[in-house]
């Protein structure tokens, strides 16, 4: 055995995964409805061209949305919040049952085998959480331990990958899920300013799960050998979902600055996670990156050196359904995995930026 590979066979004994944990399934679901940025402009009668400008150069072909119904002579009108809340509840578990579902399905599980659901969603807030409701919808068994992991916004899904990862080598040849679930239609604030515009130009309606267990040297998935985090505390405020009281319903904000200040904070995340372990960048084979919009996905491009393959599922999502906020590098991972291209003993990089201003990634293995 190699240096190399000895350092990287000790990784997860390193990071407490006594159990090498691996990933067993994917699957993913949208909402019923996409729409193209030109269709959204005119059903929301956007003339301003700046605002036009935003979503024509967004590099988003379609995104799913559930907008507002009609009002007298077509228009659509903002929601209030209790309908916004409704809308969340729905969408989100409608799109969650799709998603475990056919997570399940590739796993060559069933709901039965599930021993463990931890949720991810921050386009709403529920009590009891999208855990509880998605257990009781399908009927999964009750005693099924869960964990709900609400208001983290894009970065969410990694930090619950950590916890499932966790858990599952805790619980060896258990099944465990991560599931996102983001209503982003659920998050809009039709007011015609910029800041809602550059938020509504980018967010669609998705949800991804991702099954774990460890112990099984039969699953063929990745396992996951490291995590690493990053908190830019001086760009705390720069991403928020707070409440707006011109508005009366809570609205997001994105600094127009955010992606700078991810891209030239990328390198100290990758380099902590990479430390210890041996690997160069150029030892990453694969990359799975949060299509968090076109100037993120460039800025990270260029501070990690990145090529344009490295991102093209990332772009290829964020072109067919927008941000997905913190399910978006699961639908990555899910094209990467039907284009099967990765190769026993190949290092892959998951990388979500979100609210904190944060970085999380993790790093795996074939």
């Amino acid at each position: 055995m190699t240096a190399l590979a000895e350092t990287t066979a000790d990784l997860s004994v390193h990071n407490g995964f006594t159990e090498i944990t691996r990933f067993a399934g994917v699957g993913t679901a949208v909402s019923s409805v996409s729409y193209s940025q030109s269709e959204l402009l005119e059903i929301l009668d956007i003339e301003d061209p700046k605002i036009r400008s935003v979503f024509l150069n967004s590099a988003i072909d379609r995104r799913f949305l559930t907008l507002p119904p009609e009002g007298p002579g077509g228009a659509r009108a903002a929601e209030p919040q209790g309908d916004l809340l409704d809308k969340h509840k729905k969408i989100a578990v409608d799109m969650g049952c799709r998603a475990l579902e056919a997570c399940l399905k590739s796993a060559g599980a069933t709901l039965s085998d599930l021993r463990h659901l931890c949720c991810v969603t921050s386009t709403g807030f529920l009590t009891p959480g999208l855990s509880a409701l998605i257990i009781r919808e399908l009927g999964i068994d009750p005693h099924c331990s869960r964990s709900d992991i609400v208001g983290m916004g894009c970065n969410a899904g990694l930090n619950a990958l950590n916890v499932v990862a966790g858990w599952s080598a805790a619980h060896p040849g258990e099944l465990g899920v991560v599931l996102c679930s983001e209503a982003c239609s659920a998050a809009y604030a039709l007011d015609g300013t910029m800041r809602t515009a550059v938020v509504n130009s980018l967010f669609g309606d998705g949800s991804a799960a991702l099954a774990l267990v460890s112990g099984d040297g039969r699953v063929p998935g990745p396992r996951v050998l490291k995590f690493a985090s990053y908190i830019i505390t001086d760009a705390v405020e720069a991403m928020r979902y707070d409440w707006d009281r011109e508005q009366d319903r809570f609205s997001f904000f994105l600094d127009p600055q955010i992606p700078y200040v991810v891209g030239a904070h990328a390198e100290i995340v990758i380099d902590r996670l990479l430390s210890g372990t041996g690997l160069r960048r150029s030892d990453i084979g694969h990359w799975l990156v949060h299509s968090g919009g076109k100037k993120v996905i460039d800025a990270v491009v260029v501070n990690l050196g990145l090529s344009r393959y490295d991102v093209r599922h990332t772009t290829g999502v964020l072109r067919d359904y927008g941000n997905l906020s913190s399910g978006s590098f699961l639908f990555s991972y899910e094209r990467l995995a039907d284009e099967d291209v990765a190769r026993p003993g190949d290092y892959g990089v998951l990388m979500t930026m979100g609210p904190g201003s944060t970085i999380e990634m993790a790093l795996i293995q074939w």
